[in-house]
């Protein structure tokens, strides 16, 4: 099903559906496009719903659809209420069809159709202006990435030796060298230096699209070896590195809603749902974080472009502070009292 299939009110705007063919064309992935027509495909509902033309829309009109998105119930129900945003609505979701809607007026400026955009950056305060320095259009939650405590880790780990050989590795790989789930199932298999237990992120792979270098452990690169050798009795050709065991796609490569389902399955069974294949990652920066690692390493070795993104993914608890902060107190303290004894020691 194309695009204009799946949200009809595209096809009624030539403008809308020109954008998306762009988009399209310049390589976005799927969902990206999906996520952009989605947001944009409300936003053009609401305004034929209330007479609006989108070419001309205005700051308040724009503030209609902000509404309409803050108000509206959410799927599962009137009851259900996110508490992230206070609303039907996640907040990351009414950020996301902001962003669709403000990506396409900043195609009708660059195509000389508009001056300005009414969505600016997103920012908006009722009654006020849009503009810079008023409050932002939806307030954004930024909220610590989950990680699971020790018992649940141990649960997960326990489930996960009756896996194949495939799957453990690819646990291990993506907990030990932080991998992304595209990063993981794109891996090739001559993307490994095992003399130095190194692997190649390729920049094709990579959210940022810059390539890396990251290391993995000896356990990791025992796993590696057992797994080449089962490898090669599915297919004897270089090339990606996980390859598909089933009977429709067998020795193809793993796709990454396999692996996606392979970790909804292990998950459920160990009792720990909110566990993804994201999680790996957010563990392992957290425990680097853990050992003492300098802030621009782990960026370094996440493959994030600013220390503030990685900032995000460090989930250090309430608990590792304080011990943070007692031994940094306890040092203080000690510096105090010895130059308390200096005075005395000089008085005397």
């Amino acid at each position: 099903m194309n695009i204009e299939e799946k949200w009809p009110v595209l096809g009624r705007h030539e403008r809308a559906a020109e954008w998306l063919t762009i988009w399209t064309n310049l390589g976005r992935a799927p969902r990206t496009i999906d996520a952009y027509a989605r947001g944009l495909a409300e936003y053009l509902l609401v305004c034929e719903r209330d007479g609006i033309d989108p070419l001309t829309a205005n700051p308040s009109q724009v503030a209609l659809f902000v509404r309409e998105l803050a108000t509206r119930p959410h799927r599962r129900g009137a009851n259900f209420v996110a508490l992230d945003s206070g609303v039907g609505l996640s907040n990351a979701t009414l950020q996301q069809r902001l962003v669709s809607v403000r990506l396409f007026y900043d195609f009708l400026i660059e195509e000389g159709l508009r001056d300005s955009n009414p969505v600016g950056r997103g920012r908006y305060t009722p009654g006020r202006h849009f503009g810079a320095g008023s409050r932002p259009l939806v307030a954004r939650m930024v909220k610590l990435p989950w990680i699971p405590v020790e018992s649940e880790w141990l649960q997960l780990l326990e489930m996960f030796r009756a896996e194949p050989i495939r799957n453990r590795l690819m646990l291990a790989l993506a907990y030990d060298s932080a991998l992304r789930r595209e990063e993981l199932c794109s891996l090739q298999t001559d993307d490994f230096d095992p003399a130095h237990r190194t692997l190649r992120v390729r920049a094709e792979t990579t959210k940022t699209r810059r390539e890396r270098v990251v290391p993995y452990s000896a356990s990791t690169g025992v796993l590696l070896a057992d797994y080449l050798r089962h490898r090669s009795t599915l297919s004897r050709a270089r090339g990606p590195l996980f390859l598909s065991e089933s009977r429709r796609n067998y020795a193809e490569p793993l796709t990454l809603w396999t692996w996606s389902k392979v970790v909804r399955r292990v998950a459920l069974a160990a009792q720990v749902p909110r566990f993804s294949t994201h999680t790996t990652r957010h563990l392992c920066l957290t425990d680097l974080a853990r050992m003492g690692w300098e802030l621009h390493a782990i960026a370094t070795f996440a493959g994030h472009q600013s220390t503030e993104t990685t900032l995000r993914y460090i989930h250090l608890s309430g608990r590792e502070l304080s011990a943070q902060l007692n031994r940094s107190m306890t040092h203080l303290h000690a510096q105090r009292i010895n130059m308390l004894t200096q005075i005395t020691e000089t008085n005397a």
